[in-house]
């Protein structure tokens, strides 16, 4: 997963993403590393927060660009 380089582009530390998903640091720096599956909940609201897709932040396509979005979202 693209977590940790979004987030250091970024110039935020794991804390502040977390404190973003209401989550502990702990738990946010075992998703950048894979040990724990990121809730699809956290999954969409970090695609919101760095304008990309899910698919991206997955590693399911190389386009960071994010896909238009639904009229109810």
């Amino acid at each position: 997963m693209r977590l940790r380089d979004l987030r250091e582009d970024s110039d935020l530390t794991q804390k502040q993403i977390a404190e973003i998903l209401n989550v502990k640091q702990n738990t946010y720096s075992q998703y950048e590393t894979g040990q724990r599956q990121i809730p699809i909940e956290a999954l969409i609201k970090l695609a919101k927060f760095y304008k990309t897709s899910t698919d991206y932040l997955l590693g399911l396509t190389n386009i960071r660009k994010p896909y238009p979005r639904a009229k109810n979202t």
